[in-house]
């Protein structure tokens, strides 16, 4: 049986979808899927070696000021050890 191939937004490689966060921004802030909505995959290496590049894609992707990626940092670092 095939399993889900998805992509990261930051490098843009694909991956088993169950290797990769699942994230989205709901009012400025970046949470885990919350099952509704439209949502995005990183994988695990951006997370946690590519900060800068991260805020970068995010503030163009998700159409979001700088200032409120500018605290995603400590998310990424918290999801990539927790998740």
């Amino acid at each position: 049986m095939s399993q889900p191939i998805r992509m990261c937004i930051i490098c843009r490689q694909r991956a088993l979808q169950e290797s990769l966060q699942r994230l989205q921004i709901i009012n400025g802030e970046l949470v885990p899927f919350s099952k509704s909505g439209r949502s995005f995959y990183i994988c695990k290496a951006c997370m946690t070696n590519n900060e800068k590049k991260v805020v970068k894609i995010l503030n163009n992707k998700c159409k979001t000021n700088h200032k409120a990626m500018m605290d995603f940092g400590k998310t990424f670092k918290e999801t990539a050890t927790n998740g």
